[in-house]
This record gives structure tokens, sequence and C-alpha cells, in this order.
């Protein structure tokens, strides 16, 4: 019989953040359970309750760990976008990916459904933090540095309204299915051309 390696805690948890990730992607919120996770990774289900404490604290720090992954990346494309070296397309697609294809959407709206919001505050602190940084390199100008808050915000809130209807909506109004992507994309663009003025 084949023993198993040994992992450190660090590496345990980081194993099992990655498995609910991928059943979180998979097959939905409701799949991401203590149970699932240790029987995807090889462990037990008191192994996954000594890192997480409960199926809550589990959902927390899937949160915490998708905000990070996603904003590290957001974070990396507006950059890139103010340097002049991506565009505001590139932007938003990174942002409507995170809430569709990476899940995010689907876990918030989970999250608020069970009634578990907490939950949701390692999402609304690392975006505050990362526009928090973007804004600093607006410092000389206030109104620049709230025009990125705003712009995130509405980046956001159109990102994981189109990851939770975006796609039957699109359908029933006989719109092409990026038609809110085009959308936050162009007012990203006219908030960038009116930062940099004439």
């Amino acid at each position: 019989m084949k023993s198993r390696k040994r992992l450190s805690p660090e590496e345990s948890r980081g194993h099992a953040l990655e498995a609910a990730r991928a059943l979180l992607i998979e097959a939905g919120p409701q799949s991401v359970t203590l149970k699932a996770v240790a029987a995807r990774i090889g462990r037990t289900h008191a192994n996954l309750l000594h890192h997480f404490g409960s199926a809550s604290g589990l959902q927390k720090a899937l949160a915490e760990h998708l905000a990070r992954t996603v904003c590290e990346t957001i974070k990396e494309a507006v950059h890139a976008s103010r340097a002049g070296l991506g565009s505001a397309r590139e932007v938003v697609d990174l942002a409507f990916d995170a809430f569709d294809r990476e899940g995010a959407g689907a876990l918030t709206s989970w999250m608020l459904l069970t009634g578990n919001e907490d939950a949701l505050n390692p999402i609304i602190t690392t975006i505050h933090e990362l526009v928090d940084e973007i804004a600093a390199n607006e410092a000389d100008h206030t109104d620049d540095a709230m025009q990125v808050h705003k712009d995130t915000l509405n980046l956001v809130l159109l990102a994981l309204g189109d990851a939770l209807i975006g796609a039957a909506l699109a359908k029933s109004l006989g719109l092409p299915r990026d038609t809110a992507r085009k959308r936050a994309a162009a007012a990203l663009e006219a908030s960038i051309a009116e930062l940099e003025g004439p």
C-alpha cells in the first residue's frame, strides 16, 4: 500500500482550496462541501475541519483565495492598461471571467442566499485594497482617484450581474452574448480618456 505524502499545513490548505475552486467551477457552489473536498484530495473530513473549522470556514477561505488570485490578475491588467500596454476590454474580460468562469459570481450569490454574507468580506476587502492601490497612483488628483472607485463599482456590478443572468437576458433580448462586456469596456475607455484629458 502506497503511503500518502505528508503535506505541510499550508500545502494541505492550498490543495483543499484548489479542489474547492474546481468543484465550484464544475458543479456550482452547493457542491463545495467539506466531504466533497476531502474526497477529491484524498484527505479526511476531520482533516479539513482542522484547517477550516466548518463548511462556512471553507467557503470563506475559498472566497478569500478567489479574491486574491482574481484581483492579482485584474491588478496586472489595470496597470498594463494604464501604461498603454493593454486595453480596457482586456481588463473587462478578466473581471467578467473571474465572476463567470472562475466561479466568483456563483460563490457570491450562494453566500448571499445561505445567509453567509460575512464570507464575502474577503472579496470586498481585496477589491477595495486593489482599487485603493490603483487610485494611489492618482493621489495628486482626488477626483481621478474617486473615478477609479466608481469605475470599479460599475465593472464589478456588471461582471457579477452578467455571470448570474447575462446569458439568459441577452438571449431573451436578442442581443449578442458579449453585449455587457462591450458596454463595460466602452464605459472604462471613456473614463480613462476623461482622466487623461485632451
